[in-house]
């Protein structure tokens, strides 16, 4: 009886992990989602009230250096199949409340050295 009794918790523990794909997990986004549209608006001069035009607010502004921004994108994936965790970052520095200097994992366009027309 002792052995049919281990060979039934045996089972019900190893059909029980055999299910464990079966279970949804979400994504779970964190930060600023930029898209690269937005993010080729950028040229350097802009200030930053254009920039929060154009990108949105940061999600970290340093509380030593208020001239840097920095801009992050974290997605942790609930299920491997729906590909890998990955995280985009965007710093952005000013001199002068101007963009000096942007610096991070997407391309700026070609246009980003010329600044706009004030």
């Amino acid at each position: 009886m002792k052995l049919y009794q281990i060979f039934l918790l045996f089972a019900v523990v190893l059909s029980s992990t055999a299910c464990s794909n079966w279970i949804y997990r979400i994504d779970v986004p964190q930060g600023n989602f930029l898209d690269d549209r937005d993010v080729k608006k950028l040229r350097i001069g802009m200030s930053k009230e254009q920039v929060i035009y154009v990108l949105g607010r940061p999600v970290v502004k340093d509380s030593f250096d208020h001239d840097t921004w920095y801009y992050v994108y974290d997605m942790k994936r609930g299920m491997s199949k729906r590909g890998k965790d990955f995280q985009k970052q965007m710093v952005i520095s000013f001199e002068e409340n101007k963009v000096a200097k942007v610096e991070g994992d997407f391309e700026l366009s070609e246009d980003f050295n010329t600044p706009l027309d004030e």
